[in-house]
C-alpha cells in the first residue's frame, strides 16, 4: 500500500517543484492523508479488491499529480498571506518612503507580532524547555516514552500554531496543515517517526529560541514606541502639566529652546521604529520558514 502512495506523492512533489515549500508540505500532507485513509477504507469494505484497482479509482476521483498540483497552486495564489498588501506601492521619493511606512500593513503587522511574541515566547518557550527536561527525567520510568511522545507531538502542534501566527502578522507563507501521521502505525513506530524526523528537533529548537527572542522583540518595540511618543508630547507634558521627561529611569526638564528638537527626534523615531520592526519581521519570517517548514 505504501509504495504506490509514495510514488503518487513523489510525482506530486515533482509537479510542485519551484513552489513555496510551505505549499508543498500542505499539498503532500493533504494528499497522503486522503489517499491512505481512502485506500484503507476501500480495501476494508471490499476485501477482494486489489490495491492497484482501488488506488486507481481513488486517484480518478482525487485527480492525478499534475491536476492536484495545479489546483493547489491556483488556490494558493488566491489567498494572500496575512497582512501582505494586495498591490505593491508605486515608486516614491526617499522621504515619502520613510513616512509612508505608516500605511504599510506589513510594518504594523511586524510590530504587533513583536509585541505578541513576548507572551507566546514565554508560554511556548517555557513549555519547550520545562517539558523537555521533564520528558528526559521521565525516561527513567516505564511511562516516560509515552509522555515523551506526547511532548514531541505538542511541540509539532505549537510549531503549527506559531507558523500560523507568523503568516498572519509577517505575511510569510507557512504550513496550514499538520504533518500526517499514519493511523495504522503502532506507538513504537510513531515514536520512532517523531524522534528520527529532523523537523521535530528543528521545531523544538525554534520554539526554545522564541523565549529570548520574543522577550527581546517585545522590549525593543515597546521601548522605542514609548520613547518616541514621550518625545512628541514632551512640550505639553512639561509646559502645561509640569511633568519632567523620563528617559531610562532619569527624570529631567528639557530646556524650552531644545523642546522643538526633542519633538522632531520623536517624530523621526516613530516611523524609524516601524521600519526597524518591518526589517526584523522580514528576517524572523525567513528564520521561521527555514525552521518550521519540512524540506
Amino acid at each position: 500500500m505504501s509504495e504506490k502512495v509514495d510514488k503518487f506523492l513523489a510525482k506530486l512533489k515533482e509537479e510542485l517543484k519551484g513552489s513555496d515549500p510551505a505549499l508543498v508540505q500542505d499539498a503532500l500532507s493533504d494528499a497522503e492523508e486522503h489517499l491512505r485513509m481512502a485506500l484503507e477504507i476501500e480495501l476494508t469494505d471490499s476485501p477482494g479488491l486489489s490495491e492497484e484497482v482501488a488506488l486507481r479509482s481513488i486517484i480518478d476521483k482525487y485527480g492525478n499529480p499534475r491536476e492536484v498540483a495545479l489546483a493547489y497552486k491556483e488556490l494558493d495564489a488566491r489567498i494572500p498571506s496575512g497582512l501582505a498588501p494586495i498591490h505593491e506601492p508605486e515608486a516614491r521619493s526617499g522621504l515619502a518612503k520613510f513616512f509612508g511606512v505608516f500605511s504599510d500593513p506589513r510594518a504594523w503587522g511586524a510590530c504587533l507580532y513583536m509585541m505578541i511574541s513576548g507572551l507566546t515566547g514565554i508560554v511556548f518557550g517555557f513549555w519547550s524547555i520545562f517539558g523537555g527536561m521533564l520528558a528526559i527525567l521521565m525516561l527513567m520510568f516505564i511511562f516516560g516514552l509515552p509522555f515523551t511522545g506526547l511532548y514531541l507531538l505538542s511541540i509539532r502542534a505549537i510549531a503549527l500554531i506559531e507558523g500560523r501566527i507568523v503568516e498572519a502578522f509577517l505575511a510569510v507563507r507557512m504550513p496550514r496543515k499538520p504533518l500526517f501521521l499514519k493511523q495504522n502505525q503502532s506507538w513504537p513506530e510513531k515514536f520512532k517517526s517523531l524522534v528520527t524526523e529532523s523537523h521535530t528537533w528543528k521545531s523544538l529548537l525554534f520554539i526554545a529560541l522564541m523565549l529570548p527572542l520574543g522577550l527581546s522583540y517585545c522590549l525593543i518595540v515597546l521601548l522605542l514606541f514609548f520613547t518616541s511618543i514621550s518625545f512628541i508630547i514632551s512640550p505639553a507634558m512639561e509646559l502645561i502639566f509640569h511633568l519632567p521627561l523620563e528617559l531610562f529611569g532619569y527624570e529631567a526638564f528639557t530646556p524650552v529652546w531644545f523642546l522643538p528638537v526633542v519633538v522632531i527626534v520623536g517624530i523621526i523615531l516613530l516611523p524609524a521604529t516601524l521600519h526597524l520592526a518591518k526589517f526584523i519581521g522580514k528576517l524572523h519570517g525567513r528564520f521561521a520558514k527555514s525552521m518550521l517548514v519540512r524540506k
